[in-house]
């Protein structure tokens, strides 16, 4: 898949995919699919983005993404996105409806298939909504699939519901929704080495400062090294009241890793489910209890995940 961060036309006619895509929950899978689908047409299928939040850059708030752009490049491309443009906001924020349908998507991209999700808007102020693109599609002989809501027991399937299952701990509920695993890749970096004195030497990671952070506290996870091994970890994030640190952080403990020390090495982090919140320990002893029987949950639960391990 080529990446492009800035406008070229296309050689080809296409088959477009228009969203933002916060996570690529399983709503926005749909929408990807169908667009993906246009290559039975002979349409390449390409996919229309931002490199960041429209919402974040208009009302000038954190982002709190569900994935980062490197996995959201990797998961559009196996997918089957041939092109992505991943431009700046900020470039199109002022441009009319009706002018973004007619010189980007057709005379740019060379559209002849859009497909969307039931609550897209384009062009200056939001103005431009389903109803105006099944109107411009119509003059221009082009196909538009407007893809319903996805429902579940929660109610509509959004980046917005994932985002608060995650912040509520939620994280196993939060990855049905999403058709993946949350989490990101990191260096690991030197901390200060107390789960070595431990006999649980942890990988330590800073948070990525574009994602949501999760509930403070423990969960199972997925670990992969940069040499493709995965293993099961138990990774904490949050502060370490025990210990009297208070700054956020990334630490998981591989209790099957045997091998040589990590440091500077990229290891991926994809949390399973929460074992607990956060709890300040009285003594060390009873901090090394608990992780050891923290090991043995995320086990069972590493264990239960087929296609994690």
């Amino acid at each position: 898949m080529q990446t492009f961060f800035e406008l070229l036309p296309e050689k080809e006619n296409t088959s477009v995919a228009l969203g933002f895509f916060d996570g690529l929950h399983i709503g926005h899978r749909k929408v990807i699919g169908e667009a993906v689908k246009g290559s039975e047409k002979n349409l390449v299928p390409i996919c229309y983005t931002f490199a960041q939040s429209p919402k974040s850059v208009l009302k000038n708030q954190p982002q709190e993404a569900l994935m980062s752009l490197e996995n959201k490049k990797e998961a559009l491309s196996e997918i089957g996105i041939q092109h992505l443009y991943m431009c700046d906001f900020k470039s199109v924020v002022d441009i009319a409806p009706r002018k973004f349908v007619e010189d980007i998507l057709i005379k740019t991209f060379k559209a002849k298939k859009l497909c969307c999700g039931f609550n897209y808007t384009f062009g200056k102020n939001g103005e431009g909504n389903t109803q105006m693109l099944a109107e411009i599609c119509r003059e221009n002989g082009i196909e538009l699939k407007v893809l319903p809501p996805v429902e579940e027991k929660e109610g509509v399937v959004s980046s917005t519901l994932i985002r608060e299952l995650i912040k509520d701990g939620r994280v196993r509920r939060a990855n049905e929704l999403l058709g993946s695993y949350f989490g990101f890749s990191g260096e690991i970096v030197h901390g200060q080495h107390l789960g070595r004195k431990l006999g649980t030497p942890t990988l330590n990671q800073s948070l990525h400062e574009e994602l949501v952070v999760p509930k403070f506290g423990v969960y199972a996870s997925c670990i992969t090294l940069d040499d493709g091994r995965k293993f099961c970890g138990v990774t904490n994030i949050g502060v370490k009241p025990t210990v009297g640190e208070f700054a956020p952080l990334c630490e998981t403990w591989m209790p099957d890793y045997k091998g040589e020390e990590l440091y500077g090495r990229v290891a991926d982090v994809r949390l399973l489910d929460f074992i607990r919140g956060e709890k300040k320990f009285s003594s060390l002893d009873e901090l090394k209890k608990a992780i050891f029987d923290n090991a043995k949950t995320a086990k069972k639960i590493f264990a239960e995940i087929a296609d994690c391990n």
